[in-house]
């Protein structure tokens, strides 16, 4: 498939899109590299291949969500520089 001037021009009207008499044949140009290009892509054989939702369709293992090193209240707070058990004690902010 090719395109001319003025399918190029006929196709800018429909979306209309402002493009100058100066660059359709630039355009026609590119357009037809492009419609080369998926051409190529239409040839090669894709006989038994399955189509792909996404690259990254698979979904990463998940760990299973279980608690290893729970109620450990006072081994934390004693990181804290100023800490009322079982709280951790902050500067007062008032705006």
């Amino acid at each position: 498939m090719s395109l001319d001037r003025e399918t190029v021009a006929r196709i800018a009207r429909l979306a209309r899109i402002d493009i100058a008499e100066a660059e359709l044949d630039g355009l026609a140009g590119e357009l037809n590299s492009i419609l080369e290009w998926v051409e190529t892509l239409n040839a090669i054989p894709t006989d038994g291949v399955e189509p792909m939702v996404a690259v990254g369709a698979d979904r990463a293992p998940l760990r299973e969500d279980v608690v290893t090193e729970g109620d450990r209240v006072d081994a934390v707070l004693a990181n804290a520089p100023d800490a009322e058990p079982p709280f951790f004690t902050v500067p007062k902010v008032i705006e």
